[in-house]
């Protein structure tokens, strides 16, 4: 992308660059019904390189919702259902001897993938996610002393269960902040159930399979107009004035959250809230970002990162609310 491009320029390249997106979705809802949200924040941690966790109540299409993603894009798809009993060597694989050589060779585990499902993250133990938490941040894994790079593009997206926590590892604070966003997955409406009962029950209906729309190389160019998508320096200071809200609540008129707020948002959350908002604008056609957009972004890059007191446990007050005040309170531009 030419950085002397005008505004206007800048947008109509981008509305030609982004036309693949509507084929994308169109694809994808061959299979899903409704859930709009959720595949709307699967495309933008896919344009934004940033992984995903989503987290909602068995039955909602979360599982599905990533496979027919990585069906549309054309990547290579592991799936790794976590448990209790999961090893490292499970995830990134091992060494393994073979007899007739005498040699050690490497056995590359599942990881090596474009598309990663983590089903039900939070049941496998602390060595498991520690490997995992390498290969989100460095897109590396190390077997046997030695360093392999992860394909590109690659993309963990993760699943939770919040209801059943018998036998489960709640995710340590620093592999929550290598997630891009959190989505809370909901219940569908009544006209959708009533089209996801049709689908499953009669015997007329037909699935229709998932065609290829994108190939990897494709994608990894589209990532790189996204980060070209303008931000005015206004933009970049109400993110940051969002971000230091929650670590400082008394300097922006949020007194009342001091003692509900553990530990504010990292700094990786500025960073994904432009990336995101950047790759919401590129999924609405547009060549610069708005105000909107961070609006739209703030709960699922944040909700993860705001650790919240027993005080604010013990008076039910939630991260989603604290997102709200600070949405309430901080100035937009």
């Amino acid at each position: 992308m030419n950085p002397s491009l005008d505004i206007v320029q800048l947008n109509e390249q981008i509305r030609q660059d982004s036309q693949f997106i509507a084929t994308l979705l169109a694809e994808m809802r061959k299979t899903i019904v409704g859930q709009n949200n959720m595949t709307e924040r699967l495309l933008i941690g896919l344009l934004a390189n940033g992984h995903i966790l989503l987290e909602g109540v068995p039955g909602l299409a979360k599982t599905l919702a990533i496979k027919s993603l990585a069906q549309a894009v054309n990547a290579q798809f592991s799936r790794i259902q976590f448990t209790p009993d999961l090893l490292p060597a499970d995830l990134i694989g091992t060494m393994v001897y073979s007899p007739q050589d005498g040699k050690f060779s490497v056995k590359k585990g599942p990881v090596f993938a474009n598309f990663i499902l983590a089903d039900e993250i939070n049941r496998a133990p602390g060595k498991v996610q520690s490997a995992l938490l390498e290969a989100m941040q460095e897109r590396q894994v190390t077997i046997g002393g030695t360093t392999y790079p992860l394909p590109e593009p690659f993309l963990v997206l993760a699943t939770q269960n919040p209801l059943e926590q018998g036998g489960t590892y709640p995710l340590p604070e620093a592999q929550l902040d290598r997630f891009m966003l959190k989505v809370i997955i909901s219940y569908p409406s009544k006209a959708e159930e009533q089209q996801i009962l049709r689908q499953n029950v009669q015997t007329h209906s037909t699935s229709e399979s998932i065609q290829p729309v994108l190939d990897a190389a494709s994608l990894l160019a589209a990532r790189q107009t996204v980060k070209a998508v303008y931000m005015d320096e206004k933009i970049e200071n109400y993110i940051i004035n969002l971000v230091f809200a929650s670590r400082y609540p008394e300097q922006h008129q949020l007194s009342h959250l001091k003692n509900y707020i553990n530990y504010g948002a990292s700094p990786r959350a500025s960073i994904n809230l432009a990336l995101a908002a950047k790759a919401y604008a590129f999924i609405k056609q547009r060549g610069f970002v708005i105000p909107e957009d961070v609006r739209s972004v703030a709960h699922d890059v944040l909700r993860h990162r705001i650790g919240i007191t027993y005080e604010a446990e013990a008076d039910n007050v939630t991260a989603e609310q604290i997102i709200n005040d600070l949405l309430k309170v901080v100035d937009v531009p």
